[in-house]
Parts: C-alpha cells; sequence; structure tokens
C-alpha cells in the first residue's frame, strides 16, 4: 500500500483529494492546523471512502521542523495547504510568508527522506496576471507566469501562489536528490461542497443564490469541478509523464451572468438578479462587501485557460463547467449553508 502525506485535509479541495486516494487504495496522513476538527472531517470523508488507512495528524505551515518527521517513509506528498482568506489581509506577507515557506520545507523534507514525487497545488493564479493593461484579455497556458512586480494586476494571493510555485521549480532545479515535482494550477474550484467550511469559490454560486447580489458584474473566470481537479492531482501523482510538469486545471470559462442563467434555468423558483452591473458600481459595492476584492481586477478583461496539456499528456476528462455550478449549487442546499 502506497503512502501519501496530504496537508490542508480539512479544506474544499484537500477532502476530495483524501476521498479519492483512500479509494484508489492509498494510505494517507492528513495534516490539519486545529485537531477540534478530526472528528468532523473524519465524518465527512468517511461517507465517501473507507477511512480505515487515514490518519489525521496536527502541522502548520511555519512549523518548519515537523515536515521532517511527517514525509519519513512517504511515497509521495499532495501539498494542497496554503492560506485562502475570504478577505484579503492588510499585511500580503500574512500569505506569502507561509506559502513559500511550507513548501520549501515540505520539499527539503520529502528530498532528504527520499520521497519519490511532490504534487503542488498551485494555482492559474501564477499564470494569468501581471499583465500591461493591453494585455490581460486572451488564452494562456503553463508555458506563462505571472508577473508578481506588478501590483497593479496581482493580489495578495495570487502573488503568494506564483511566488511559492516558483520557490518550489527553483528548489528542484538545485535539488540532486531524484525528488519529482509536478505542479497542477486549477481556476475557480466548484463542485459539491462537503460541509460548511466550504471553500471561497464556492462564494460565486452562494452569491449568485442567496438574494444579496443586487445586479450581475461583467466578470468571469475559468472554473472546474473539485472533484475533477482532485482526479488531476491523482494523475499529476501517478503518471511517469507528468514529472517535472505545470499543468493548468480548468474546464471552461463562464460569466457571472452565465453562472446566472445556468442556475436560473435549474432553479426558477429562486429570485436572481436581472440587471448588469456597471464596473464602478463594483467597485462602490466592494467597499461594503469585502469579499469582492479580489475580483476587482478582472472586470472587463477576459483571462481563459488553456487546459490541453493534461488533457492530452494524462487524459484528463475535467467534468462540464456548467455541471461543475449545478453540482455546487446542489450541495450548498444539502449542507444547510443556504435553505431551499
Amino acid at each position: 500500500m502506497k503512502k501519501v502525506l496530504l496537508t490542508g485535509v480539512t479544506g474544499f479541495l484537500g477532502s476530495h483529494t483524501a476521498i479519492q486516494l483512500l479509494s484508489k487504495g492509498y494510505e494517507v496522513t492528513g495534516t490539519l492546523r486545529d485537531m477540534s476538527r478530526e472528528k468532523s472531517i473524519r465524518e465527512v470523508i468517511a461517507r465517501y471512502a473507507d477511512t480505515t488507512h487515514l490518519h489525521l495528524v496536527k502541522a502548520d505551515l511555519s512549523d518548519t521542523e515537523i515536515w521532517n518527521t511527517l514525509t519519513r517513509g512517504m511515497d509521495y506528498v499532495q501539498h494542497i495547504a496554503s492560506p485562502f482568506p475570504r478577505i484579503l489581509p492588510k499585511n500580503e506577507q500574512e500569505l506569502i510568508g507561509p506559502a513559500r515557506a511550507g513548501t520549501l520545507a515540505i520539499l527539503k523534507a520529502a528530498a532528504a527522506n527520499g520521497v519519490k514525487r511532490v504534487v503542488l497545488t498551485s494555482s492559474s493564479s501564477a499564470i494569468l496576471y501581471g499583465r500591461a493593461k493591453d494585455q490581460r484579455s486572451g488564452t494562456f497556458d503553463e508555458t506563462v507566469w505571472t508577473d508578481v512586480s506588478n501590483l497593479a494586476d496581482t493580489t495578495p494571493y495570487f502573488r503568494s501562489k506564483t511566488i511559492a510555485e516558483k520557490a518550489a521549480w527553483d528548489f528542484i532545479k538545485n535539488d540532486t536528490s531524484g525528488l519529482e515535482l509536478a505542479t497542477v494550477l486549477p481556476g475557480a474550484i466548484l463542485g459539491p461542497v462537503l460541509e460548511e467550511d466550504f471553500g471561497t469559490s464556492a462564494n460565486i454560486v452562494i452569491k449568485s443564490l442567496d438574494g444579496t447580489m443586487p445586479a450581475i458584474p461583467a466578470i468571469g473566470f475559468d472554473m472546474v469541478d473539485v472533484r475533477s481537479v482532485a482526479e488531476l492531482l491523482l494523475l499529476a501523482m501517478e503518471k511517469p509523464e507528468a514529472a517535472n510538469q505545470r499543468y493548468a486545471g480548468s474546464s471552461g470559462y463562464l460569466t457571472f451572468k452565465q453562472v446566472v442563467e445556468t442556475l436560473r434555468e435549474a432553479y426558477p423558483q429562486r429570485k436572481f438578479p436581472k440587471m448588469s452591473l456597471p464596473d464602478f458600481a463594483v467597485r462602490l459595492f466592494s467597499n461594503f462587501d469585502k469579499t469582492l476584492k479580489p475580483i476587482l481586477i478582472d472586470l472587463g478583461v477576459e483571462r481563459k485557460i488553456n487546459h490541453s496539456k493534461a488533457v492530452q499528456q494524462l487524459g484528463w476528462n475535467p467534468i462540464p463547467v456548467k455541471q461543475a455550478v449545478l453540482a455546487c449549487a446542489e450541495s450548498v442546499f444539502k449542507t444547510g449553508i443556504l435553505k431551499k
């Protein structure tokens, strides 16, 4: 039985990845920052997979020493944990510092302990941002990087993901242990929420359903189902050809308007916004609803992801994007986050 260390097991993507790993017969050690979540996350995962070979341990990205112990005897590491707040912090080092230091500590420990491969969950934000105004719209792939020095077209979170991934590749370039690295760069992650501690991207669906959005912002994102991202993480771990490769993970670009239309069709009894919200109004509204702040740099542009590399090299077949939206909606009602 192959052993996998999975960081951030309580997160939206972490719990789905643990389910898929356990279902495929891996022994999984999942890390969480707060052991008070141990019972609840085990119960959540147990609804979908046998948890006999699931071990849960406390670990924090800022604790660089613990990874030496936790990577011992592991075949693979799935490094998913990364700070992702719903509201941007005043000091961006609260994100960047732990993301970079945690990634490097895990890679150093993995190299020292003979781990075969580390799969790092990065983000499409490490590809799509940091551009001049006239170059922001377009379709981009894994060959390009976000320019973190362009503060006008990046957020602290986008910079944290880019800096952490670049640090990982710099480490591998200089490492002589034979450790392999693969990175997966998903778009906005939707799909079924398993519990009330949901992924930040689910706000795209929740805001469309809960009646708090007065009108539809002219904005769109590449989106992907969480189950498809978990599948891509496993492919990036298992496939020989994935060694030392980056993979963008998206199943398509949708505007907020298309999300609302998809949901309106499925839930005709609910009230949805019909009017478009001008860009200046979104900026104004973000002063009252801080969760909108991170999306302001996407107003008026269409940044799209080309995910053909994962499809062609690894045989990845992501769930269609509208299905990801509907699965997310269904789950927020099922978990009681929203009432029908």
